[in-house]
């Protein structure tokens, strides 16, 4: 491993103020009716965003908090990236929240409670993980591949756009 990952991973000062922040968005969250799950993304000592759990609320199953704030900060930042972020959470991010983590390009990630933690909880995302590495055909929901020839041609146009911006 090298110094820069080591680095990364060991623990900083403001860490501890930084996750109780989200551990309280998660409380205000239960208080309001919401579940019980809180973010924020810091950069350079800045929070960009802060959010809590709204699925029930919003009647949206993508709306975790972890999602919410890469929304919101991506917005506030005027960006899709949040590189030299940190993404301080109350738990730890299940399969789609972590996609959207890397997506971001967020830095850091630093959870409270584990995803066992929160199965004892209720929420289970174990079976998602698990899913991810199964062959289609034997995945919980029916997938089936069809007309890829057809889909190539917009990864064609894409890879031939020269004002492109990749992410």
């Amino acid at each position: 491993m090298t110094d820069d990952l080591h680095s990364a991973r060991a623990a900083r000062p403001d860490d501890a103020r930084w996750i109780a922040q989200a551990i309280e968005l998660a409380r205000e969250s239960v208080a309001s009716g919401g579940g019980p799950f809180g973010a924020l993304i810091v950069r350079d000592g800045r929070v960009l965003a802060a959010a809590s759990n709204r699925v029930t609320a919003e009647l949206d199953p993508t709306a975790h908090a972890e999602v919410n704030a890469i929304r919101a900060a991506c917005k506030a930042t005027g960006d899709f990236k949040l590189s030299g972020a940190t993404l301080y959470s109350s738990c730890e991010p299940c399969p789609m929240c972590l996609g959207a983590i890397h997506w971001a390009r967020v830095e850091r990630l630093v959870f409270a409670c584990s995803r066992t933690d929160a199965a004892a909880a209720g929420f289970d995302d174990d079976w998602i993980y698990r899913e991810l590495v199964l062959p289609l055909e034997q995945r919980a929901v029916p997938t089936l591949q069809l007309a890829r020839e057809a889909g190539l041609e917009a990864f064609a146009a894409w890879r031939a756009l020269t004002t492109r911006v990749d992410y």
